[in-house]
């Protein structure tokens, strides 16, 4: 059955030109039924006056408020001019700023007493909120662009402000879904009906017409209940088939062996594992002994011992015969992996050659910058069945690696890889092999229902003995430069009691980075426009900064730097020496975010704190603190008190749980970015489903879900939800899962 067709229909057909235009670059809205699917974010009752003391830094928004006053303003000895009108609410104050040939207008019609929705971005100045030049419209008297059709429309009901963007207001948009709205009653109905009857939910037709036009508030709540389980069971279905055409496919079991390589590596620990350790590496052990593969996500804290449990199942599979390939984001995070693998197994990974173990094997790198010969040997020793454990960059993925038998794929950092990715990989074993995918950033529960789904979860959540706790503090550096200052003096510190720091950077600031895309005017434009408003400055380089450390408040220390770019035996000598304690500082960008293990290194400096994102904060922070000496983590940011990135701040400061932290992440960033690549194919669809709050609406959707799949696992007696689903998912995930 075909998706009806007036979904389909291009808004460029109903809407004109510049207004598609601007809906398809600035909001990817592109047909009707992405429009009919762009809900209004909340809904204003007229009459009633929004929080302004509540209005968020740095945002788009819409408010409706009251003219308190208004009045021109001289500057330049006469000869620029600008009006500023102040805007009440009852619960604050917010102004208003026009300048030069843009106050007229405004000042004849913006009266006191005179009611409007405005719209603009949030900013400060001189210490006050305000919005200038927003675009506005009267609420409460004709005005000459016969704004009086659009009062009357919204006369007495409930407003939608819709989520806009500075070319296009919520109620340009308003405007446009009225245009589109006749076409909500062909919507196609994805749930079964049995589910929707026994489920009391309304009928999807009028529920779209609800949300987008309600009467009262009960019908905004009887809508977002039946559009959030669409959403929900949509996308379990979608995660369901998956896991069902997987666990259809043949594994070969792998089973432990007595005395084998395991028994050998775990005789050579020098400490005992945790209990949450023995627990994962039992769920993961029993998963291999199946005929099905394994696909499993285990996510644990920071140095919660990830990579030993996988270290430890890589182990399993070579005593059954197999092979194991572990693949990492990164070319810096292969070589760690690699290097800290066969430290932990030493003669364990020298199988075959001098010195080695009889039951040992070997462990091969593979990544795409290495030399002819060392990669013509690791595929040989691939090919052979020689290595049974290789670690590598995407370079795995490449049509000439071929496995002798490849047993188990370990994916570090889940985030970075998709499903294609996964599958490329998966197609490399004679059978599919079985599958591990570890993530460092704590998921909270329904996130990992949501976004990866297809797989079963183990979490690591005790930290091994031995490990310290971690101090976090927030450096304004442009309210109080002293106290960067004293960051510096506190590096200086830990480098004197023989200790190690980081400094990160979100930039690395060489001429290729300027190159980019980016000719000289263009930089020269925006070191200006960062003179005039810091916040528009560049981000902070690493190049600019480890020269200045070491002209200055570093000056006599070791200072190396660290970035993607560098060749990659540059890379290798610096953190190698880092690691080995030759150098005091190292000055890098994330490339140390993950895997990278220096227990002597104790402080760890955040340049532009505020340019990262929570998970990524926390990321980097688990670097300091891996030994017994306690760990120091300072955010430095030149963010505005008030700003919503000095509030992330602060919540990292705060905690050192991930698993807290990610739900504060969530909260802040909710879920325009939950879906990411992470579930590569299904495209961000949750536009009403908030998966921090609506725990109990995924939970339920994936019952239902399994329900559904189990009995009819191709959908062939639910034509209108394939339907649906093939609108969600791309063609490549399409025939993935029709051919399950």
């Amino acid at each position: 059955m075909d998706r009806v067709s007036s979904f389909d229909e291009p808004l460029l057909k109903l809407l004109g030109g510049a207004t598609a235009k601007v809906m398809a670059e600035h909001l990817d809205l592109h047909t009707v039924g992405d429009l009919l699917h762009h809900y209004p974010r909340r809904y204003e009752e007229r009459g009633k006056l929004t929080a302004l003391a509540d209005l968020p830094l740095d945002e788009h928004v819409t408010v409706v408020a009251q003219v308190a006053d208004a009045r021109i303003l001289m500057f330049n000895n006469g000869r620029g001019k600008r009006l500023e009108v102040t805007l009440t609410d009852g619960s604050g104050r917010l102004q208003l700023v026009f300048f030069g040939h843009g106050v007229h207008k405004p000042h004849k019609e913006l009266l006191p007493g005179r009611q409007a929705m405005f719209a603009g971005k949030v900013s400060v100045f001189n210490r006050k909120m305000q919005l200038a030049h927003p675009t506005y419209q009267l609420l409460d008297a004709s005005d000459a662009d016969g704004a009086t059709e659009a009062v009357d429309a919204f006369a007495g009901r409930l407003l939608p402000i819709y989520p806009a963007c500075k070319q296009l207001d919520s109620w340009r948009i308003a405007k446009a879904v009225d245009a589109v709205l006749p076409s909500a009653r062909e919507a196609v109905d994805p749930l079964p009906a049995s589910l929707r009857e026994g489920r009391g939910f309304t009928p999807l037709p009028e529920a779209l017409l609800k949300v987008h036009r309600p009467q009262t508030k009960a019908d905004v709540e009887d809508a977002r209940a039946r559009l959030k389980w669409d959403e929900a069971f949509v996308l379990q279905v979608a995660l369901a088939r998956r896991r069902y055409a997987d666990a259809q496919l043949p594994a070969v079991a792998r089973r432990p062996v007595a005395d084998g390589l395991l028994d050998a590596f775990d005789a050579k620990l020098p400490f005992t594992l945790t209990e949450g350790q023995e627990k994962v590496s039992k769920e993961i052990f029993d998963d291999l002994a199946t005929e099905h593969p394994m696909h499993r996500l285990l996510q644990g804290e920071v140095g919660s011992g990830k990579t030993m449990v996988a270290l430890r199942a890589m182990l399993t599979v070579v005593d059954a015969g197999g092979q194991a390939a572990m693949l990492a984001p990164t070319e810096v995070l292969a070589q760690q992996h690699h290097r800290s693998i066969t430290e932990m197994m030493g003669e364990l990974a020298e199988g075959g050659m001098l010195g080695g173990s009889d039951r040992g094997t070997k462990v091969v790198l593979l990544t795409g910058s290495m030399g002819m010969a060392a990669r013509r040997q690791a595929l040989l020793d691939l090919v052979t069945g020689e290595a049974g454990i290789v670690i590598g960059t995407h370079a795995l993925i490449e049509d000439k690696v071929q496995f002798h038998d490849l047993g188990l794929v370990v994916v570090d950092e889940q985030h970075r890889f998709g499903v294609e990715q996964r599958d490329a990989l998966r197609s490399k074993g004679k059978q599919p092999p079985h599958l591990l995918v570890m993530t460092a950033t704590p998921i909270p529960r329904t996130v990992a229902m949501t976004v990866f789904g297809d797989l079963e979860t183990s979490v690591l959540d005790q930290l091994p003995a031995g490990r310290s706790p971690i101090a976090s503090h927030v450096v304004p550096a442009k309210d109080k430069p002293h106290f960067l200052s004293r960051a510096w003096e506190r590096v200086r510190e830990e480098v004197g009691n023989g200790h190690q720091a980081y400094v990160v950077c979100p930039r690395i600031g060489d001429d290729a980075e300027e190159a980019e895309g980016k000719g000289g005017k263009k930089t020269k434009a925006k070191k200006q426009a960062a003179d005039e408003d810091p916040e528009k400055r560049p981000p902070l380089a690493v190049l600019e900064i480890a020269d200045e450390l070491r002209k200055g408040a570093l000056a006599g220390l070791g200072v190396e730097v660290l970035h993607g770019r560098m060749h990659p035996d540059a890379k290798d000598d610096v953190m190698r020496r880092f690691a080995a304690g030759d150098v005091d500082v190292l000055v890098a960008t994330t490339v140390i975010e993950v895997g990278v293990n220096v227990p002597n290194a104790t402080a760890m400096v955040i340049m532009d704190a505020d340019r990262f994102g929570v998970s990524q904060l926390h990321q980097l922070r688990g670097r300091v603190g891996r030994g017994s000496a306690p760990g120091l983590c300072l955010l430095v940011s030149e963010a505005h008190e008030a700003s919503p990135a000095r509030a992330r701040l602060s919540a990292v400061a705060a905690t050192l749980d991930g698993f807290e932290l990610s739900r504060i992440d969530l909260e802040q960033r909710r879920e325009g970015d939950v879906l990411g690549q992470a579930q590569s194919g299904v495209r961000s669809s949750l536009r009403m489903l908030t998966v921090i709050d609506d725990e109990e609406v995924i939970a339920a959707a994936r019952e239902e879900a399994v329900a559904v799949v189990a009995a009819d696992p191709e959908l062939e007696h639910l034509p209108e939800l394939r339907t649906v689903l093939a609108a969600l998912l791309d063609k490549d995930r399409e025939e993935y899962l029709d051919k399950g």
